[in-house]
């Protein structure tokens, strides 16, 4: 007799269709391509300091209503399109999300929103709308918080990002390493930035990793490094968005021989989860770039079309264009403060130009 030494906790494990078929099904268009080509290089010339505006990465905590999304990328591309001479505008497409306990684990993992985990079907709803939003001429940006996942998606984000609570996790720094987009890593969830920090450096060398691939086996893969990335300030125990943590930022990204480029998330800790502190948190950053610090480089904001959030329940009962998971501005007031910020931009330039 040979005793069962494997698989004793596991109950289920249902086939994922490759990421080959699925690319075959929702094949990228030319013109998809060609703005995640532009934006991609683009954020690369804000990065290294030769394009002078703001990144600004905008939109709900998470994606759960492809319908909701489409409605607000239209607005978010009009506001894109009359502020383009001063911001960069990406949209925060999130489509997992990191639970600290238990909880609604994103539209990949579960479309249905009722815990049936229906992923090959949440993986073609996410890619489809990632289609639709570039196709409008509307750049994309997501997290990449499953190592697997990306492997349907990344072709069409222009900008990624490395969560708080992944940042230091040496699977992810590796897999920046081999993103074709520049990547952002945020500070702990405690304001650790040195983690940050040895993840910009951990990721912009080469690595030799086991990763699946397009085919659906398992690969070696080896990277050449990423030398886009950037820290993402979020707050921790207190708040970091001020002119004093962020030269306490620059001085330390210089320490360690990095780039001095920093974006600001207007939420999560430095609003200390007050949705609408956004508003006050991003003038004071507008106010610092208005003041001629260069090396603020890009904001994050999460924002709908509805202020607030919801819970969840069914989509014939909620609120259409208002967040399940963390609370977000309304556009309106979205729209003041690109507008404020845009405004800072310009007094930038006109230091720049007087020294």
């Amino acid at each position: 007799m040979i005793h069962k030494t494997s698989d004793l906790r596991i109950s289920r494990i249902t086939p994922i269709d490759s990421p080959e078929k699925i690319f075959l099904e929702i094949p990228a268009s030319e013109p998809a391509a060609l703005i995640v080509e532009k934006t991609r290089h683009a954020i690369h010339q804000i990065l290294n300091f030769k394009d002078d505006r703001i990144l600004a990465i905008i939109g709900p905590c998470s994606i759960h209503d492809p319908v909701a999304a489409i409605k607000y990328a239209e607005k978010l591309l009009a506001l894109s399109n009359k502020l383009s001479k001063e911001l960069l505008i990406v949209m925060r497409v999130y489509f997992e999300k990191p639970r600290t306990r238990t909880g609604w684990k994103g539209l990949i993992n579960d479309p249905n929103l009722d815990s049936s985990f229906d992923i090959n079907k949440g993986i073609r709803i996410s890619r489809k709308l990632l289609l639709d939003l570039n196709n409008m001429g509307l750049a994309a940006g997501t997290e990449f918080l499953d190592i697997v996942t990306g492997q349907y998606t990344s072709d069409l984000i222009s900008w990624g990002a490395i969560g708080a609570r992944t940042t230091e996790s040496q699977i992810h720094r590796e897999m920046a390493s081999g993103l074709s987009c520049p990547v952002g890593f945020k500070n702990g969830t405690d304001g650790n930035l040195i983690i940050a920090c040895d993840a910009m450096y951990a990721s912009a060398q080469a690595h030799i990793f086991l990763s699946p691939t397009r085919s659906g086996e398992t690969g070696i893969f080896t990277t050449k490094g990423n030398p886009d990335t950037h820290v993402i300030l979020r707050g921790g125990k207190t708040p970091n968005y001020d002119a004093k943590h962020v030269q306490l930022a620059i001085e330390t990204l210089k320490l360690n021989s990095l780039p001095p480029r920093v974006m600001i998330d207007l939420s999560h800790a430095n609003c200390e989860k007050q949705f609408k502190k956004q508003i006050e948190v991003g003038k004071n950053v507008a106010n610092q770039i208005s003041d001629g610090n260069p090396n603020i480089i890009g904001l994050m904001l999460e924002s709908f079309l509805q202020e607030g959030s919801q819970k969840m329940t069914n989509m014939e009962t909620m609120t259409f264009g208002q967040s399940i998971t963390d609370a977000c501005l309304c556009f309106e007031d979205t729209k003041h403060l690109l507008n404020e910020i845009a405004s800072a931009v310009k007094n930038r330039r006109k230091i720049s130009t007087n020294i």
